[in-house]
């Protein structure tokens, strides 16, 4: 396509000239949709806190960091604001090779419209990086960008290298932990090329649909479900021709990648780039929003962490045990907790018998006596009076709750709402001071944000007041957009109502933990695996080869290695849920769907629930071998109920001493010294049978010298046992 006149463009054929080419990036600021409504009608997605800083300076600071040395920042929903928060920022103001340049416009309502406009002004001058403004990463992009360079050399219709990254879905609810439906894709195990993409938004789809041409050009094609999509795009110049030529791309995946995956005339290609060990994930729900904030306290983003300095003032923050963070002006008052993995901002006091588990609190915050927050987050200058509960929800700036508040899991406050005595704010409820509008976007794509538009009406809501027999009472005098009776008395805001259906679905994207009741009609419903349909396969030639991820053989033992990796992670965190509160039986749920989603043993669970058991009794300080082996003591005797819900037979009481074995040896080599020492605990408590140790002595009989380190220093311990076996069959 001829080049657009005045735009920079430089000639492919000159190595030298390429070499000048500045890396740029195109970041938009809006994310076109409405999933965090009804916050984002006062205040832009991206710049809502995560983990106490904007959105917007976690995805600046990876651009920064991987060499991009110009952003575009495009911004349409909130602009203003999106504006003067880049002008005030360090940002603007850095001298260096990192420059970052709003672009304004008021009439775009979708990503292709974003990328008509970059088109137009004619900024970009070569190979860019796309990326939304609520993308979090600390991947490098030196090896992807070389090889989309190599590619584009060899063909210029590679237009677009898409970053993605193995997260496999859990098999009873087909999301992936982010919360974001199942995503399949069909990949050239050998070239990488995208042949296939579908975002499988229609949960009831048994089947899917390859084209017959595809199967019989494609000599090996891999059918991949256990792909999470980065948004993470390095695209070409054309990748902004082809946007201004075709009107219907609104949509980045929807409409773009899907258009140019069937368009046979124009042969643009789109290729993947696979990242392993590095983080990279978008903020697109309020589930993905726990998710990626618990991802970040738990330094998985390394170092994109609270306490080193990339942005705003989190280089105050100090790490304390058990993944505490708190600022350096904090009143905490002495009988008040904080416990495992939550963060505490500057100017924040805590009242006496307060406990805060799991969660993240913002600057300038007021927490009244026997307040009981668990796994929530709560932005700036809130104010929370004595005796109020809150379970997993979100509460904005300036919210005031009085004394007595509950709010049940997934409630969403936003700005400055107020909530009187003693109300209790149902499940999955949102409140705001703004009306809801009462036109809704039909169309996902073209969602637009925005507080001044659309027709808004007061909403038709059932009022909490009657529903919890508190008597409705007149508005307030200083409540513009308030119903009192929805908000207790001296309440301010108003309920939204929720779709058709009521909350059944709210459960999906929210902050709070997939309910019980709902993994159980899971596990209990009848689960239907991916299909193909039968007149494609049958179209397949004879030298084709279709593999599914289930039966692939296209992956190595480093595959396997993964899962086990990320099935421990994710086993720890749920633990971890335990320790911040969570009911056990819950978790013991959660852990048999992880152990669906893997497709793993009730022998892994077992593995993997001790490693976080054993880790949890590491955390607590010790200054010797004998505090250490009382800390362990002290939690195995606590689980001990959890852990014996995963020992169902002998293999898996054989696998937890593997695994301590294992630990040993790699990775917590404190408890080297006391393995004789715990194997008595685990014994003594009945967690460990008898039969089970010698079983697993006797396997060691024919093993290397290396292998029987832990044998030898049990011997004591073995004796016995075998002379009281030998006493009892006497």
């Amino acid at each position: 396509m001829a080049q657009k006149k005045g735009h920079r463009s430089l000639s492919s054929d000159d190595p030298e000239e390429l070499a000048r080419v500045p890396l740029q990036a195109v970041l938009l600021a809006d994310s076109f949709a409405t999933k965090f409504r009804p916050i984002t009608l006062e205040r832009p997605k991206v710049l809502l806190p995560l983990v106490n800083a904007p959105m917007i300076d976690y995805t600046l600071a990876w651009l920064e960091s991987v060499g991009v040395e110009e952003a575009f920042v495009f911004c349409c929903a909130h602009s203003q604001q999106v504006k003067d928060y880049l002008n005030k920022s360090q940002w603007m103001k850095q001298p260096g090779t990192f420059t970052v340049q709003p672009i304004e416009s008021h009439d775009s309502i979708s990503a292709g419209d974003a990328l008509r406009v970059i088109y137009n002004l004619g900024v970009i001058c070569g190979d860019f990086v796309l990326v939304s403004g609520d993308t979090i990463s600390n991947m490098s992009l030196k090896e992807a960008l070389q090889e989309h360079k190599e590619r584009r050399k060899k063909d210029p219709l590679a237009v677009m290298t898409m970053v993605i990254k193995h997260s496999k879905p859990s098999s009873l609810t087909h999301q992936t932990r982010l919360g974001n439906d199942e995503i399949l894709m069909a990949i050239d195990p050998d070239t990488k090329e995208l042949l296939y993409y579908e975002d499988k938004t229609d949960q009831s789809q048994r089947f899917i649909t390859l084209d017959k041409m595809l199967l019989a050009s494609t000599p090996t094609l891999h059918l991949h479900n256990d792909k999470q999509d980065c948004y993470i795009d390095i695209c070409s110049p054309e990748v902004l021709s082809l946007f201004t030529d075709n009107f219907d791309y609104q949509h980045l995946r929807r409409h773009f990648v899907k258009g140019l995956l069937v368009d046979d005339l124009m042969g643009y290609k789109i290729f993947t780039h696979e990242i392993h060990s590095s983080y990279a994930a978008r903020i697109d729900n309020f589930r993905s929003y726990d998710t990626i904030s618990k991802d970040i306290i738990q330094r998985w983003t390394y170092p994109m962490v609270p306490d080193v300095q990339y942005f705003g003032n989190c280089s105050q923050m100090k790490l304390d045990r058990l993944g505490i963070y708190k600022a350096p002006e904090v009143d905490q008052s002495r009988t008040a907790q904080i416990r495992a993995f939550s963060l505490i901002g500057n100017g924040t006091a805590i009242g006496d018998h307060s406990v805060i588990s799991n969660s993240v609190i913002g600057q300038s915050c007021t927490i009244g006596r026997n307040v009981s927050i668990q796994g929530s987050y709560i932005w700036d200058n809130v104010i929370i009076e004595d005796d109020c509960k809150l379970s997993h929800a979100l509460v904005c700036d300036g919210v005031h709750l009085r004394a007595g508040v509950v709010l049940e899991p997934g409630v969403i406050l936003s700005f400055k709402v107020e909530v009187g005595q003693k109300i209790v704010i149902p499940a999955y409820s949102k409140v705001s001071l703004l009306p809801q509008p009462s036109k809704q976007d039909s169309d996902e794509e073209l969602e637009y944000a925005d507080a001044n538009s659309g027709v808004v009406e007061s909403p038709s809501i059932t009022s909490i007041a009657n529903t919890r027999n508190v008597d409705p009472v007149p508005d307030s005098p200083d409540a513009e957009h308030s119903d009192t009776s929805e908000v207790g008395i001296s309440g301010v805001g108003y309920i939204w109502s929720t779709t058709e259906g009521g909350h059944e679905e709210e459960w999906r994207h929210s902050i709070a933990p997939i309910p019980a009741e709902k993994l159980m009609e899971f596990c209990l419903s009848a689960h239907t695996d991916l299909g193909v349909s039968n007149q494609d396969v049958n179209s397949l030639p004879a030298s084709g080869e279709l593999q599914l991820d289930s039966e692939s053989t296209g992956f190595d033992d480093g595959e396997d290695y993964k899962d086990s990796a990320d099935f421990e992670k994710e086993v720890e965190a749920t633990f971890q849920r335990v320790l911040a509160g969570v009911n056990p039986e819950n978790v013991i749920l959660e852990i048999n769907s992880l152990r669906l989603s893997y497709d793993m043993s009730h022998a892994d669970c077992a593995g993997s629930l001790f490693y976080s058991i054993m880790k949890s009794a590491l955390s607590a300080p010790f200054s010797s071998n004998r505090e250490l082996l009382l800390n362990t003591g002290k939690e195995l005797s606590r689980w001990k109920d959890l852990l014996k819900n995963c020992l169902k037979t002998i293999d898996e009481e054989i696998e937890v001493l593997l695994k301590f074995e294992e630990m040993c040896l790699e990775t917590t080599k404190e408890f080297a010294p006391l393995f004789s020492a715990i194997l008595n605990h685990l014994y003594e408590k009945d967690i460990l049978s008898e039969d089970a140790i010698l079983s697993w002595a006797e396997e060691k009989e024919g093993a290397d010298e290396s292998d029987k380190v832990f044998v030898k220093q049990s011997e004591p311990f073995l004796k016995w046992l075998r002379e009281a076996s030998e006493d009892e069959d006497d």
